[in-house]
């Protein structure tokens, strides 16, 4: 009888539980974290999904938006006048675009976007990071965050 117990508990495990396969399913969403702690209301989100552009549509494509809120104003840092979206697979590729402010009331929300990744988006690290557009120089990140696998 016991033997029967343990293949049914087995077979009701294997069968009604979910399998967890360690990849989001696209979109993924990533939070952003400010890399000084003392930014407590900096915070940012990015949002990864496929694409397909154009009219006829092109082949899928991935997009990565950025929205970043409550950053320090960038001349605070030195020599930066913007932000820029930064995301890498480290030691593979890497991707930047510039973010833009919308005007509010306690400082610009900056948001930015790129829709022409075709790379496997695995171990990916997302960053917004201070820029001088001027001297297209890029700075440190500001706000980081990590997704492993999103397809």
């Amino acid at each position: 009888m016991k033997p029967f117990i343990l293949m049914l508990f087995m077979l009701l495990v294997t069968t009604v539980s979910p399998l967890q396969t360690h990849a989001d399913k696209m979109p993924c969403t990533i939070s952003l974290e400010p890399v000084n702690k003392s930014l407590k209301n900096t915070k940012g989100s990015a949002l990864i999904y496929n694409v397909q552009l154009g009219s006829p549509p092109s082949f899928p494509r991935t997009n990565i938006s950025i929205l970043g809120v409550h950053l320090p104003n960038p001349s605070s840092y030195g020599q930066y006048d913007s932000y820029e979206g930064y995301a890498t697979i480290p030691n593979e590729i890497s991707w930047r675009f510039r973010m833009y402010p919308t005007p509010e009331e306690d400082g610009p929300t900056w948001a930015g976007r790129i829709d022409l990744i075709t790379a496997d988006m695995r171990n990916i690290k997302v960053q917004i990071r201070l820029s001088n557009a001027k001297l297209e120089k890029l700075g440190p990140p500001v706000l980081q965050g990590k997704i492993n696998i999103c397809k």
